[in-house]
């Protein structure tokens, strides 16, 4: 039940980054449910249709497009009635879904049968999918294709959920195990502004 709430809360968190980046591309609310249902989503949708898992999750239970759509509402209003909040809670509650989104697609690849190495792939598909989605409907770079250390706290959170089930842990230990490398590591980011160095051609 906790990780499904958590789940539902990575949902809410990821739609707010879509609602952000729609409002800024002045968007219509139609526009607005579908970028933030993109990025709340499609991780997972990708990740159920590569797997086999149909119907996709979301389809089975709906309170995840509820999430959704209440989120966009609340958003939309409380966008046009500005309150100063720290600029660190969206980093970190975006931090905390995402860990929870990783573990998840790990988990479920596991359930159909996929190799660790497969898993760890699925569970970057459900973490990063979405937001990548996003940022091409919206013409930018996705960010997990730029320096900045989001898509690595992924593998590295993967890699640990499976090697600790390797090793004889059971699925709950495995899973905070993952969860807490990927937010740990996702969190010295946005404390350090860490990032990854950059590939750049010679004479550019």
């Amino acid at each position: 039940m906790l990780l499904y709430l958590l789940d539902m809360f990575g949902t809410a968190v990821f739609a707010v980054s879509g609602v952000l980046l729609a409002g800024k591309l002045r968007m219509d609310p139609f526009g607005v449910i579908v970028l933030a249902a993109v990025t709340a989503i499609g991780g997972g949708t990708i990740r159920d249709m590569a797997l086999g898992a149909t119907p996709v999750f979301w389809i089975t239970d709906t309170n995840y497009i509820w999430v959704i759509l209440i989120t966009c509402a609340v958003s939309m209003v409380a966008i046009r009635r500005p309150r100063r909040v720290p600029w660190y809670v969206l980093p970190v509650a975006d931090a905390i879904g995402l860990a929870v989104f990783v573990a998840i697609g790990v988990n479920k690849a596991l359930q159909f049968g996929a190799s660790p190495m497969v898993a760890v792939i699925m569970g970057v598909m459900t973490g990063c999918g979405g937001g990548i989605i996003r940022d091409i409907l919206a013409r930018e770079i996705p960010m997990v294709l730029r320096t900045e250390v989001y898509a690595t706290a992924c593998i590295a959170g993967g890699c640990i959920h499976t090697i600790a089930l390797a090793m004889g842990s059971d699925a709950v230990t495995s899973s905070i195990a993952g969860i807490l490398t990927t937010l740990l590591i996702r969190l010295a980011a946005i404390r350090w502004h860490l990032s990854l160095p950059a590939f750049d051609l010679p004479g550019k």
